[in-house]
């Protein structure tokens, strides 16, 4: 009985000492399984973030890229708008439309004096007329001028000059002697309509107005048209 007892002992200690081994040994590969696993699982997150990096840095690239073509076409479309409103400007102070300033000339055109009795004189001959006006307008432009006013009626090519009784109208606009007709040009082109033969000359000697004055000046300022500028039998560009 003693020594079943003494057996029973060795083989309770041999199984005490093999399970506490076994408990080591599970505790062991539960350690190098839980290592493994979180070594595994931050792998995984590093993984995530590289990509999710990548995918960022390559947005912004492409972000950059696109801001940079918009700021070349915004750069383009600054200088294509520059161009096109000095084109709107330029074409406005060829039209009339805007206040110009520059050199060229002035004509004073004035009627006639009439002294004595009238009953046997014709007053017409001592006024400027309609016409009068209009040649002197041609000449004008013929001589280059690049903007024209008389009594600041703003002569576009729209303006009609018209005689009504003793008043001319210009632009629909009543003017009176003594007209003051400025022209902005070449000064040595626009004086030469002063020339012999020329209109404004034999106005000396074909009526008995008050001679014509022609002079050059380097600041002349011509205001801009007022009237409406419509048009009827224009059609658009094809």
């Amino acid at each position: 009985m003693e020594k079943e007892k003494i057996l029973i002992g060795i083989v309770c200690l041999v199984l005490t000492l093999a399970i506490t081994l076994q408990l080591r040994t599970m505790a062991g590969t539960d350690s190098t399984v839980t290592k493994a696993f979180v070594n595994d699982e931050l792998r995984d997150k590093v993984l995530q973030w590289e990509e999710r990096y990548e995918a960022i840095t390559k947005a912004l690239e492409k972000s950059n890229e696109e801001l940079e073509k918009v700021r070349t076409a915004s750069s383009q479309n600054d200088t294509t708008s520059k161009e096109n409103s000095e084109k709107i400007k330029k074409n406005k102070m060829l039209l009339g439309l805007t206040d110009v300033v520059g050199e060229g000339v002035v004509i004073t055109a004035e009627d006639g004096q009439v002294n004595g009795m009238t009953d046997n004189i014709n007053i017409s001959q001592y006024l400027i007329h309609d016409t009068d006006l209009i040649e002197i307008v041609s000449e004008l432009k013929n001589a280059g001028a690049e903007a024209i006013s008389i009594n600041d009626q703003r002569i576009v090519n729209m303006t009609s000059i018209t005689c009504a009784g003793n008043v001319i109208s210009i632009n629909g606009q009543k003017v009176s002697s003594p007209f003051i007709i400025k022209a902005i040009g070449h000064p040595e082109m626009l004086y030469g309509i002063n020339r012999p033969g020329g209109y404004i000359n034999n106005m000396k000697y074909t009526s008995k107005v008050t001679p014509p004055k022609v002079t050059k000046s380097t600041n002349i300022s011509i205001k801009k048209f007022n009237g409406a500028i419509s048009s009827k039998y224009l059609l658009k560009e094809e």
